[in-house]
């Protein structure tokens, strides 16, 4: 049997169990478009900017733990999207993005757009699979999603010239390679398992794999929790993961995220053991490298992630196991519980009476505008048990992180990496991949400007999500670092923005506008955003510059707008 490249690549992509792909439409690729469309077996998703296009494939990998998919063109395209190829690669979500590229005659000759991609996305790829071959595109897609989906997962790209769509080719489809899943040895686990028994104050991290396995199997969530009550220990979940247990679990032993709380963190640092449970390991959740110290940890660290190359490249781990931390738990399960387990029941206490404290309903009034604490914990009310919930990048974030107690069955999504513009294209993804559940956006007002015009992709097919504008009319977050690090100097010319009345910018889509502008406004504008169903609803709150962050203010006052 013979058929186009183009139809060829479609057929692979629908064997892939894709269902959905997002694009800005580019010439260099308009074969495999419009074998796409005239197939009408794969929903393609036209946005507004291939930065927002590659976001909501990274949010659509994360989601199902299935790559991503993106499509964008040569050159700008490319370019565009490579923010959200950095965001998959530091955070280990599988996507596969399909790059146009010149036609194959005019290769070298620096043709319009035509740049070296294996060069050019080296550092921000596992992999960059050139299709030079009409043989060798179905090969090309099955490569790209395994090695995309496997060990550490990340973005992998596809080159496509102009002109190899419409060849015609006698190659087979090359089916979905099985996935690999890769178990504990039993000498690891008989180590494990002892080192857990001797110890009397261990911490359980648990991060991005683990929810990975969540994706695929109903059952881990439940798993994890009966192994933290069966084996009292306390579960720590590590940043942009808070959705992996449920924060009001007597066994949650405090969010590891950026920057973790003095009193919390003080407490953690007496711990004698520490489990990486499916958490890669970053200067984020390590605050900085100093907590393990690296390369060398002040305490026996016990790394489980399923890639070799991973475990022992920056600490080097008393116990390394390269393999699923799922099967870990449930070898474990397995096992029976250490007889004295219950020595521990202290500190998981000690440890969840801190998480509780700070977790606490309480903040102080602003002068200059609405606390954002405000916001979020009327937020947490009206949250649904199934609700997804996006942040972008920026200080307001840690309101999110503090106040709202995340359950399991609840959606986290977000650039851990902490590239900006994720918060709004992110929504938008999820809104299309779960329709009819609650869909929330938290976004800062320098963010939203940066991919917000997907709200109209939204309105274009169909997705409501709710987007919280935090608008204190600077880059938050740079000017924390500079008053921090530099307190004498002015900052502000260098962090100052200058917004729209962003309630009447929604409204210009087709959105639900809503302004608060004090806490007396909160409540009631909150119960509106969420009584909407059938149409995007953007809440612009006019926040305080003063309070930096939900744990930190301002001293000199002086130096804000």
């Amino acid at each position: 049997m013979t058929r186009t490249v183009a139809r060829l690549l479609a057929e692979s992509l629908e064997a892939h169990d894709v269902d959905q792909v997002y694009c800005v439409p580019g010439e260099s690729y308009v074969g495999l478009t419009s074998a796409l469309i005239e197939r009408n077996s794969i929903r393609v998703i036209v946005c507004r900017h291939e930065g927002g296009a590659g976001y909501m494939a990274v949010a659509d990998g994360r989601l199902r733990d299935r790559a991503g998919v993106a499509m964008v063109s040569r050159g700008p395209g490319l370019s565009n999207a490579m923010v959200s190829l950095h965001s998959a690669y530091h955070d280990a979500t599988p996507v596969v993005m399909l790059v146009g590229q010149v036609e194959r005659r005019d290769f070298g000759r620096l043709a319009l757009q035509e740049q070296n991609y294996s060069r050019l996305l080296s550092d921000i790829t596992k992999l960059v699979i050139e299709v030079n071959e009409p043989e060798q595109a179905s090969e090309a897609i099955a490569r790209a999603f395994h090695v995309a989906e496997s060990g550490t997962p990340g973005p992998v790209a596809v080159i496509l010239p102009e002109d190899i769509f419409d060849e015609e080719t006698g190659a087979e489809l090359d089916p979905a390679r099985p996935r690999v899943v890769a178990g504990p040895r039993a000498e690891d686990l008989d180590r494990l398992a002892e080192m857990l028994a001797q110890s009397e104050r261990p911490l359980v991290l648990v991060g991005g794999a683990l929810l990975a396995d969540a994706v695929h199997d109903n059952a881990a969530f439940a798993d994890l929790n009966r192994f933290s009550e069966e084996w009292v220990l306390p579960i720590s979940p590590t940043h942009r993961r808070p959705q992996l247990f449920d924060a009001t679990h007597p066994s949650y032993g405090g969010y590891m995220g950026i920057r973790v709380p003095p009193a919390l963190i003080g407490e953690m640092k007496r711990a004698d053991l520490m489990v990486a449970l499916g958490e890669r390991m970053t200067d984020t959740v390590s605050q900085s490298y100093s907590f393990p110290t690296a390369p060398q940890p002040q305490l026996p660290l016990v790394h489980i992630w399923p890639d070799p190359n991973e475990v022992g490249r920056v600490w080097r781990p008393d116990l390394g196991m390269p393999c699923s931390p799922y099967e870990v738990v449930k070898a474990l399960l397995r096992r029976g519980v250490p007889a004295d387990a219950g020595k521990r029941r202290g500190w998981v206490d000690g440890l969840h009476a801190i998480h509780r404290k700070l977790l606490a309903k309480e903040w102080e009034p602003t002068t200059d505008g609405v606390n954002f604490a405000a916001v979020v914990c009327e937020i947490d009310k009206h949250l649904a048990p199934d609700a997804t919930v996006t942040t972008d990048a920026g200080n307001f974030g840690s309101f999110v992180h503090r106040y709202i107690g995340f359950r399991q069955g609840q959606v986290f999504l977000a650039s851990v990496v902490g590239a900006m513009g994720s918060g709004m294209p992110m929504a938008v993804a999820a809104a299309l991949r779960r329709p009819g559940t609650q869909v929330v956006a938290f976004l800062g007002d320098g963010g939203a400007l940066m991919m917000g015009n997907e709200i109209a992709t939204a309105r274009q097919y169909g997705a409501n999500p709710i987007m919280i504008i935090s608008d204190n009319g600077m880059y938050g977050t740079i000017g924390m670092h500079s008053y921090v690090r530099y307190p004498e100097r002015a900052f502000m010319e260098g962090t100052r923005l200058t917004n729209p009345d962003f309630a009447q910018w929604g409204r210009s889509f087709g959105a639900e506008g809503i302004t608060i502008r004090s806490e007396a406004e909160v409540a009631d504008g909150i119960a509106r955003a969420f009584a909407v169903k059938t149409k995007p609803v953007v809440v612009h709150c006019l926040t305080s510059a003063i309070q930096m962050s939900a744990w930190r203010r301002y001293t000199r006052t002086d130096i804000l707008p």
